[in-house]
């Protein structure tokens, strides 16, 4: 048995089938309320998805193959004989969702496939498939952790960005689950969490997360990153992936090539961690990621009240870090050092 304890106070769960239906933490109004949404539609999925209430790569992709069992029922009950063809509108319609995260897509495909394979009944077979895809995101996070955890030193303190604990996955979380395990081991003193704009996940789910768990943090400003990283106070960057392409680019939120560049600039090792179902190997470089730009309002507004003037806006959601600026992505098959288009080809 590992000597880190994976089993560590993992209290949050933001995805739940119960009761025939799936039932979805809004996450929009955290920290001041913990609200549950029913979803009995896949086009309530989509929705939700699509307006944020759901986040996070894996999150998104579980939510989405809870989705595809809503889809089946629902054309089931419309035309036994032609619920295959009924079906599709509700899948086209959850892979627009958020086109960025792949695990999104990589989930529909994945309970698409078994719809051949379906004769009577299909809601119990999609249901049995949807809660494995669930209980394989914890596994892989906790196998990460443990990986993850293996490499932070004694009383290290960390910096990581946007959400990526129980919030964003099936439970235990991908950096925040290194976190996680390396706080349990003891060789984690403190995290420091960046407030992540415009969303402000990190201020609002990141640190909710980790206090809820007793894991000490302190919240920060984004625009102070930079100078906290050269007072060499930080140890490592950690943070998650939305997608990672053959060459061992990443895209995740934005705000995490900046650190990037950073951490490279004063000595700071970087770590990605995010399970296999977040690559893309049929994409080669980061500059053919598909970049989702969001509103102006995310930015010029604020709880409803205008912050900025009538100006034109750009809000790019995510940004590519090149491989060449990552220390290691860890992924619940191993740890990929100084990663390059071969070592991740090896992976799988």
């Amino acid at each position: 048995m590992s000597a880190i304890d994976t089993q560590a106070a993992d209290t949050i769960r933001p995805i739940i089938w119960t009761d025939n239906h799936l039932r979805l933490l809004d996450q929009r109004q955290l920290p001041d309320k913990v609200v549950y949404l029913d979803m009995v539609t896949a086009s309530e999925v989509a929705a939700a998805i699509s307006n944020m209430l759901v986040r996070g790569a894996p999150a998104i992709g579980i939510s989405a193959a809870y989705g595809v069992v809503l889809a089946a029922r629902e054309a089931w009950q419309k035309d036994p004989s032609q619920w295959r063809n009924l079906i599709q509108a509700d899948l086209e319609n959850l892979a627009r969702s958020r086109p960025t995260a792949i695990n999104l897509h990589w989930a529909i495909h994945r309970m698409q496939s078994l719809l051949q394979q379906i004769g009577n009944d299909p809601e119990t077979r999609l249901l049995a498939e949807a809660r494995t895809i669930h209980a394989q995101d914890i596994a892989a996070n906790r196998q990460m952790g443990e990986l993850g955890a293996a490499l932070i030193k004694d009383s290290a303190r960390v910096l990581t960005h946007c959400n990526t604990g129980s919030l964003a996955t099936g439970g235990y979380g991908t950096a925040l689950g290194v976190i996680r395990s390396a706080f349990r081991a003891g060789t984690l003193k403190m995290v420091y969490a960046g407030e992540t704009r415009p969303w402000l996940q990190g201020a609002r789910l990141t640190a909710w997360e980790l206090a809820q768990d007793r894991i000490p943090v302190t919240l920060i400003a984004d625009s102070a990153a930079h100078y906290l990283l050269s007072k060499g106070k930080v140890g490592w960057v950690i943070v998650g992936a939305d997608r990672i392409v053959a060459n061992g680019d990443v895209a995740n939120k934005i705000g995490t090539y900046s650190l990037a560049v950073a951490a490279r600039h004063h000595g700071v090792r970087m770590m990605v961690v995010a399970p296999t179902t977040t690559f893309d190997l049929e994409i080669q470089s980061g500059n053919d990621v598909p970049i989702e730009n969001r509103g102006a309002d995310e930015i010029v507004k604020f709880a409803g009240t205008s912050v900025a003037p009538d100006v034109e806006v750009w809000n790019p959601v995510f940004d590519i870090t090149p491989a060449n600026m990552i220390d290691v992505i860890v992924t619940e098959k191993g740890v990929i050092h100084n990663p390059d288009m071969q070592k991740i080809a090896a992976i799988f």
